[in-house]
């Protein structure tokens, strides 16, 4: 039995990744912004996905870059590239977060693109690249009004005129100017306004740039959110996050089947119980719900040591797959460490007699329950989830635990829009 044959038949749950999905939403996106170049946003493991098999289903539909956040993770998907035989200049790959004192020398010593937003880090990326002898590839970030990383116009001259020195001294290429905008995805007329506002910051900082003369190759500023719904912020490159994992980034404004998208993760496990308990028997811990009258209820093998959130405690739906059809229902009582109980539906019978032959209930155990996926299968949405715990789809997929093994299926197609 292989490793990936081992971790199935040692874990009962799975999340399945269709690849061929990732592909088609990137040539949907792609739709969207014609002339930009595209970078396919890989952090978070992926958002939960898989970064290595993401990462290389990208490549081969088109996107010409990798983002991954973390220098960490960017440094494992460049060897994990490299072991997988991806020339480096085919898979150019921007990290943008490193603490003070980081290894940069092995940063440059493995093309990364690196971020830079203030003068103590180019210094430090300098001190790299007089170690190694390698010029180091730097993208300036510019902050546009989210208060996160990022030099402020105010700032900007000093870093500007620091940048140009290094790139005089053969130390850096400037390879990009970026931004993110913090509310593409809010259509409001205040949203559009602040949108509006970064685009127009990000435009002066170009100009501070271009008077110290950097004059970056690449300008980008819009993740899925201005891919979408703001082509004004297209500029050179677009990032290409969550709509590449088949999920809107508000599903508010427009669906992910309204988009063309296609969710590209299904999570499910079997049932490993199915009993009958009576009338007023509460559920789980803390007793936070009571069975309305006989009830059917069946345990599903995962919960928040997986990345389950908690918060779908009594309400987050699933989809039971049985041989007489699929029962729509939902999670009753909190969910557990390691499990979660929903209900099956009303049962027959009176109080504190035997339930009678197992075949008489609504599901099986080793029935397949989905947690969410693609709706077109009738399974729920990972919107259902979010808004049953207040927070937003991104969580839902980009904080399921790694013991839960992942399942491949599909393949990325070369697309018309592959570079």
């Amino acid at each position: 039995m292989n490793e990936e044959s081992s971790a199935f038949a040692q874990y009962p749950a799975r999340a399945v990744v269709d690849l061929s999905a990732i592909a088609d939403n990137l040539a949907v996106l792609k739709q969207s912004a014609p002339t930009a170049i595209q970078m396919a946003v890989v952090k978070a493991d992926a958002y939960g996905h898989g970064i290595l098999p993401v990462a290389m289903t990208a490549l081969e539909a088109g996107a010409s870059w990798l983002g991954v956040a973390q220098l960490g993770e960017a440094l494992t998907l460049r060897y994990a590239l490299d072991e997988a035989g991806i020339a480096r200049e085919k898979a150019p790959i921007l990290t943008w977060i490193a603490p003070s004192g980081a290894d940069w020398a092995q940063a440059l010593e493995a093309d990364l693109d690196l971020s830079v937003s203030w003068t103590w880090v180019l210094a430090q990326i300098c001190a790299a690249a007089r170690e190694t002898g390698k010029k180091a590839r730097i993208h300036v970030k510019i902050d546009t009004g989210m208060s996160r990383a990022g030099s402020t116009l105010a700032d900007l001259p000093a870093l500007a005129s620091a940048v140009r020195m290094a790139r005089d001294e053969g130390l850096v290429e400037v390879i990009g100017a970026w931004s993110h905008l913090s509310r593409a995805d809010d259509p409001s007329d205040e949203g559009n306004a602040s949108t509006a506002s970064h685009v127009h910051i990000f435009e002066a900082g170009c100009t501070i740039l271009a008077q110290a003369g950097i004059r970056p190759e690449l300008r980008h500023l819009s993740a899925t959110s201005g891919i979408l719904w703001h082509p004004e912020a297209h500029y050179d490159m677009v990032r290409a996050g969550i709509g590449m994992y088949g999920l809107s980034p508000n599903s508010a404004v427009a669906s992910a089947s309204d988009l063309g998208l296609r969710p590209a993760m299904t999570l499910q496990a079997p049932l490993t119980s199915v009993k009958v308990i009576e009338e007023d028997t509460p559920a789980s811990y803390g007793g936070t719900w009571r069975s309305p009258s006989r009830r059917w209820v069946g345990l599903v093998p995962l919960g928040y040591a997986d990345g389950i959130l908690r918060a779908g405690s009594n309400g987050a739906p699933v989809l039971v797959n049985t041989d007489r059809g699929p029962i729509r229902t939902h999670i009753v009582g909190r969910v557990c460490m390691d499990q979660f109980i929903i209900d099956l539906g009303p049962a027959s019978g009176e109080a504190g007699l035997p339930t009678g032959r197992t075949e008489n209930a609504p599901a099986q155990v080793g029935d397949g329950v989905i947690l969410f996926g693609d709706p077109a299968t009738g399974a729920p949405l990972a919107d259902e989830w979010a808004s049953q715990a207040g927070t937003i789809n991104y969580e839902i997929v980009a904080r399921l635990g790694e013991r839960i093994p992942r399942l491949y299926i599909g393949a990325a197609r070369r697309e018309e829009n592959c570079s």
